[in-house]
């Protein structure tokens, strides 16, 4: 019999036309020349101006357009995060999707009481050690704005928490230039010196402009300063549709990604091929409610449009997934995090923030993270597709079926079976009477048992002494 192994078709999806992307591109262009962004930093405005750029209105800089076709020509095409032992772990590049919580929570589900409450400093690093646990997690960012800590050491004291926590790779955010230079020399510590940590970075910055077209002071240090230390940072526009931006997706979209490519022309005049994660936030603000929208279908087809506007640009791209506005872990919130999840998998999104969100984003949930964990794993089964060869198309073993044989207990199907099915860890398959013998569990209920019992036995590789030493010490120097 002829030999048989055919290339296997992977799902993926795109929501943009080669000539959406090209006129969204030409609009953000014509933003960026025309109209300018509001550059509250005199330096950059002076590094602009040397570089092309026109000066108008005193703080308002226009970028021709042959300063982001600069950018875009030197900003690298794949992005590699490590481990914290320096183990590469994350290829930011074509058809690569990882993902991870978000960052800023004012609230948390308890889960010893499972009352809503706010979040404490203790609730970024437990948080930390539940994602360290759990295998389709890949990448940590803080979950919450602890407030028990002084607001100009949050981000600080988050940082420390996450690396004493996980050692997987963390995307943080930081109050100024300043945080970023102390959040690296924490994670210089850990990775070995600061050479070391340019050469295999284990962190990503997450840093943001204001909508519509204002670059704050602030934002525009940190993009700098990760250049200048060669940390990867992403600089994602929340310019949603009916506040910050036009109400119509394509405007809003124009609108982000002028702003997105602004950031990037200022961050490689730094220093050209630093590392840079292209993207935007662009939901909608919802006009019976006024709320930033998590679970709705725009935000979604925004995210899938980023990835191919990231596919032309050549540029590794940020995304959300794993997100709700429902309050309790309900059949809302596995509707719209499920959908989120299918869709950063499908759209080919390199990093995916917001696992774990509820509320719009004011809440975080242990047991939607753990939820999530699950999804992730069910939708990277459907996009691997179908392998098609000769093990697999099974002709001998329909053979041996025919002459009176099974298929249930055939060598081929014991060789398989673990690899042909895709077995849930969380979601319910057993027989009713077994079920009901088992406590009569629903999912949220297995959910927080799983989550407790993390934070019981889950314990990560620890760092030396002196290092966890020489991390709080930065911290403990700001009080």
């Amino acid at each position: 019999m002829k030999q048989i192994d055919i290339p296997s078709i992977h799902p993926k999806i795109s929501v943009l036309s080669h000539d959406q992307i090209k006129a969204i591109h030409q609009a953000s262009l014509d933003i960026l020349a025309g109209m300018g962004v509001r550059v509250l930093d005199d330096q950059t405005r002076e590094s602009l101006k040397e570089a092309g750029a026109h000066v108008h209105e005193t703080e308002w800089i226009r970028i021709p357009p042959h300063l982001v076709k600069q950018a875009l020509n030197t900003a690298p095409e794949t992005i590699v995060l490590s481990n914290q032992m320096g183990r590469r772990v994350m290829f930011l590049e074509e058809g690569k999707t990882y993902f991870g919580t978000g960052s800023d929570t004012l609230f948390t589900v308890d889960v010893e009481t499972r009352e809503r409450r706010k979040v404490r400093r203790e609730d970024v690093g437990r948080m930390a050690r539940l994602c360290d646990a759990l295998p389709n997690i890949d990448f940590v960012m803080s979950m919450g704005s602890p407030h028990d800590v002084a607001a100009d050491l949050m981000y600080l004291y988050n940082f420390a928490e996450m690396v004493l926590n996980t050692n997987k790779p963390i995307v943080f955010t930081a109050r100024h230039g300043g945080d970023v230079d102390d959040i690296v020399a924490m994670a210089s510590q850990v990775a070995g010196g600061k050479t070391r940590l340019r050469e295999r970075p284990f962190l990503l910055h997450y840093a943001e402009p204001i909508s519509p077209l204002i670059f704050p002071e602030s934002s525009v240090q940190k993009l700098v300063r990760c250049a200048e230390h060669g940390i990867p940072v992403a600089f994602p526009s929340g310019a949603n549709a009916g506040g910050g931006a036009p109400i119509t997706l394509a405007g809003a979209m124009a609108l982000a990604n002028a702003e997105c490519l602004g950031g990037l022309v200022i961050h490689q005049l730094r220093n050209p091929g630093a590392p840079f994660l292209y993207g935007f936030n662009v939901s909608t603000i919802d006009m019976m409610t006024a709320i930033v929208c998590y679970g709705n279908p725009e935000w979604n087809l925004t995210a899938a449009g980023q990835a191919d506007m990231a596919r032309f640009y050549g540029l590794p791209s940020w995304g959300f997934g794993g997100a709700t506005d429902a309050k309790v872990l309900d059949a809302q919130a596995g509707l719209e995090a499920m959908f989120s999840v299918y869709n950063a998998l499908l759209s080919r999104n390199n990093l995916v923030h917001d696992v774990g969100y509820m509320e719009y984003g004011s809440t975080s949930s242990m047991e939607l993270v753990i939820m999530v964990d699950e999804m992730i794993g069910m939708c990277r089964r459907f996009v691997e597709g179908i392998p098609v060869n000769e093990e697999t198309l099974a002709l001998d073993v329909i053979e041996r079926a025919r002459l009176g044989g099974g298929f249930m207990d055939d060598d081929h199907t014991l060789e398989n079976w673990r690899l042909a099915q895709y077995h849930p860890k969380r979601l319910d398959r057993m027989q009713y009477d077994r079920w009901v013998e088992q406590g009569s569990l629903d999912l949220s209920d297995r959910l927080n048992q799983e989550a407790r019992e993390i934070m019981t036995r889950h314990v990560p590789e620890g760092k030396p002494r002196e290092v966890v030493e020489n991390i709080l010490k930065i911290c403990e120097t700001h009080r």
